[in-house]
């Protein structure tokens, strides 16, 4: 694989990765059963608060990505990482202690606070496939993390045309430029 299209195969893993993240987080996690029959579906919203936030600030992140340079890239593998591992922990969380991350939801509907009363209303809980997809997506955004920083190095520079553009006279001298302009002249040299 060309360093190319590696980076580009990167650069769309990591925003389908974020973009995967923020879908699973709209979605039910949970259902849940009370004692008392009542039903509730707990969404990523209730369950895993944190993961849109994560999953925006990783799509931001592949877009700079592209345009970044060497140093840069490394830095953003960091970043991406760091995304993808508190992603991973926060659908993490939620797996493993479904009854706490869904309290919020059950406390709304019956007006119970406390972990041991709310714990103590809930019949059953139910999984969806949700959370697994969140905490993979940010899994990847490890992996993805852990190869800028071993080859981000070796990537293409960005184009020219993102870099800074200076702008200087027909003499190369941007004070001339000043004054041209302040005599009547165009500096930018275009002629009518």
């Amino acid at each position: 694989m060309t360093p190319r299209r590696f980076k580009a195969t990167t650069i769309l893993a990591g925003l389908a990765a974020s973009g995967l993240a923020l879908i699973a987080w709209t979605q039910p996690w949970f259902g849940i059963r009370l004692d008392d029959g009542t039903a509730l579906d707990v969404a990523g919203d209730v369950a895993a608060p944190a993961v849109p936030a994560l999953a925006l600030a990783g799509l931001a992140l592949f877009g700079a990505l592209s345009l970044a340079g060497g140093v840069f890239r490394v830095v953003l593998g960091v970043l991406a990482a760091v995304l993808g591992l508190c992603i991973l922990l926060s659908a993490g969380s939620a797996i493993l202690a479904p009854v706490g991350a869904a309290a919020p939801a059950i406390t709304d509907a019956t007006a119970v606070a406390g972990d041991a009363a709310v714990a103590g209303l809930v019949a059953t809980v139910a999984a969806t496939v949700w959370p697994t997809v969140a905490a993979i997506a940010g899994a990847v955004l490890v992996a993805i993390g852990a190869i800028l920083l071993l080859g981000g190095r070796r990537w293409p520079a960005a184009q020219r045309r993102y870099s800074a553009v200076r702008l200087a006279s027909e003499n190369g001298d941007p004070v001339g430029s000043w004054d041209e302009l302040s005599e009547g002249g165009d500096p930018t040299g275009d002629k009518i």
